[in-house]
């Protein structure tokens, strides 16, 4: 049995954007849709854009919790830019080249680890969701093919 094969969609969030409301909104509306499908949404606060992520952890994922009903993984507040930045953020900057201007950056990761695309807060999870549905269609063919 082979294990768990995931896409991710890692985004750096904040509760105070201008981006906040929609995308949050489509952001658990994608991983309702595709969640039970070997999908995830990765979620990073981030206060370095606007100060836009003042509060503690606790209380962003309280407010992404019970304003959006936000279901998908809630990590702690990171820099994602600069010399601070979290490991993971660093690896998906080296591997895009696309470093994060503003808040909801998003990165698709197939499961092998490679960061397949990256778009920046003006892009839409509805332009997102093809290429999503894509690489989970790949996993799903792959898994028939080893049946």
């Amino acid at each position: 049995m082979t294990e768990e094969m995931l896409v991710s969609l890692v985004v750096n969030v904040a509760s105070e954007c201008g981006f906040t409301d929609s995308h949050y909104k489509a952001l658990q509306q994608l991983q309702r849709d595709l969640g039970s499908h070997h999908f995830n949404v990765l979620a990073f606060p981030c206060n370095q854009f606007g100060q836009q992520e003042p509060d503690s952890n606790k209380e962003i994922e309280s407010f992404a919790r019970k304003t959006y009903g936000a279901s998908f993984p809630m990590f702690s507040k990171i820099a994602v830019t600069g010399a601070g930045a979290n490991a993971a953020f660093k690896y998906l900057i080296e591997s895009t080249g696309e470093e994060p201007t503003w808040n909801f950056w998003k990165y698709l990761v197939a499961p092998n680890g490679k960061v397949v695309k990256a778009w920046d807060s003006t892009v839409t999870i509805e332009e997102i969701k093809p290429y999503i549905t894509e690489l989970l269609r790949k996993i799903i063919l792959k898994q028939k093919d080893e049946l």
